[in-house]
């Protein structure tokens, strides 16, 4: 079994508790579904938020998903001036048989213009 590496991003409303947990619980409800995983197949999650987003934590999203005996992180993105603002990212590393070819990585909302290769 390979060990590979998903990658997504949300760019959130505003910087409000509600929103940052309903636009976390979006992005990693999504990139389960799409990949076909459950906690099961989820290594780690590693979430980025830019620095204007302080009003809670990503990972409790993934949390309350039910993600309770991963290991879960948070950490704030680089600040580049002029770029993307109010983002969640999220590098999730799982347990796969599938080749990288396969799996789907996820890009929601405005953040979707970070990656337009490979937003859905």
């Amino acid at each position: 079994m390979a060990v590979r590496a998903i990658r997504g991003a949300v760019q959130v409303e505003r910087d409000e508790r509600e929103l940052v947990l309903e636009a976390t619980t979006e992005l990693v409800s999504e990139v389960l579904r799409r990949n076909e995983l459950d906690s099961d197949g989820v290594i780690s999650v590693l979430f980025t938020a830019t620095p204007d987003l302080t009003s809670e934590f990503p990972a409790l999203a993934a949390r309350k998903l039910g993600l309770t005996d991963v290991p879960l992180t948070c950490a704030v993105e680089i600040g580049v001036p002029g770029s993307l603002p109010r983002v969640v990212r999220l590098m999730a590393h799982i347990e796969t048989e599938r080749p990288r070819s396969e799996l789907h990585h996820v890009y929601l909302r405005g953040a979707q213009a970070l990656r337009l290769d490979i937003a859905q």
